[in-house]
């Protein structure tokens, strides 16, 4: 009789036991049994559907371009890989447009076509003040596709843009956000300003350089070409040369290789350094040697004596108070063209007349 009753203890026990570890077990088996059903999608947003679109018609005509260098190694000269970045086709004979800075000095340049086909590309011209370049195809493959090509000047701010490029070497990146600001200044490695940037906060890394930034129309309105961050990754503040300045060189990089640069053979004041003495206008510096303003007796700076030179107030009765006026005058003057330039020098003011040059 104990035995049986100290045996249905036991029992009740081993259930107990199994029903509280183990309490929702069954039900565990149950749920995994299965993939869950699908639930159905519906359409797409229209704003969906048009990013879609946007990139597939214009994906194919961006490119990833790297490139080789040669260095002197302590063995000999030897290649390594110096760089990459993105371009676009221009036109369907294989003219790639990307950053002058992307194929700078560059001993070889590849570049990677939307089927994945690497091609070997000759530099045909590059204008470091606008940060352009022109590479072509050595070997031209059928049916190219180009990007069409918008305009710039009557961009708004809140505009929404969409930027493709091979970011850290990812190809075929798209990007989206709105235009953040218009009429920008970029200084380049020359010095010299591109006016009429436009800023974005479309992710922009490194890679993205050369890559075209599109308008809701998919038309090109700029080519990315830098970004604002400590970090060196995208911060929310991207800046695109705009496209009516690369409608305006690129044409002349591929028939003459270069771009005329309007001046006078004068090297000015940064801004900072004219704004801490109080000078409206533009001071020169310093004088190229055998340049127009030479001829015509205008004057730098004398350091040694801690003079100033001459101070640059207008441009063919246009003002100059600054740098980015002064930039304006000239890039709308043509070579070869007489102006009358008014300085200051000494407290007085004079008149001189001078003649554009080009100064590439």
């Amino acid at each position: 009789m104990h035995n049986r009753l100290a045996m249905a203890v036991l029992l009740c026990l081993i259930i107990a036991a199994v029903f509280f570890l183990d309490p929702f077990g069954d039900r565990k088996r149950r749920i995994v049994s299965k993939p869950r059903e699908i639930a159905p999608r519906g359409d797409l947003a229209n704003f969906e559907q048009a990013t879609i679109e946007i990139f597939n018609a214009a994906a194919p005509a961006v490119v990833y371009i790297f490139t080789e260098n040669a260095v002197a190694g302590f063995f000999g000269t030897r290649q390594i890989r110096q760089g990459n970045g993105s371009g676009f086709f221009w036109d369907v004979h294989g003219h790639v447009v990307t950053n002058y800075h992307v194929v700078e000095g560059a001993r070889r340049v590849q570049v990677r076509l939307d089927s994945g086909e690497a091609v070997d590309a000759t530099f045909v011209g590059g204008s470091p003040d606008h940060d352009l370049a022109v590479i072509r195809l050595r070997s031209v493959p059928p049916q190219i596709q180009a990007i069409p090509v918008g305009y710039s000047g009557d961009l708004q701010v809140g505009q929404a843009v969409f930027a493709i490029g091979n970011p850290y070497g990812l190809t075929r990146t798209l990007t989206t956000g709105v235009i953040s600001a218009l009429d920008r200044r970029l200084t380049t490695d020359t010095g010299r300003e591109v006016l009429g940037v436009i800023q974005t906060d479309a992710a922009i890394n490194p890679g993205n350089s050369g890559g075209p930034l599109l308008d809701s129309a998919g038309r090109l309105i700029g080519v990315n070409t830098a970004i604002l961050s400590a970090s060196g990754s995208s911060a929310g503040i991207g800046f695109a040369v705009p496209v009516d300045v690369v409608n305006t060189v690129v044409p002349q990089l591929i028939t003459r290789g270069k771009v005329p640069r309007p001046g006078i053979g004068i090297v000015l004041l940064d801004e900072e350094r004219a704004a801490r003495l109080g000078i409206r206008g533009v001071v020169i510096e310093r004088v190229l040697p055998g340049s127009e303003a030479e001829r015509v007796g205008l004057t730098g700076i004398d350091y040694r004596n801690r003079l100033l030179g001459d101070v640059i107030v207008a441009v063919d009765q246009r003002p100059v108070d600054g740098l980015k006026d002064f930039v304006r005058v000239m890039q709308s003057l043509a070579i070869g063209q007489n102006i009358l330039i008014d300085v200051q020098r000494g407290g007085e003011q004079h008149q001189v007349e001078v003649r554009i040059m080009d100064i590439s």
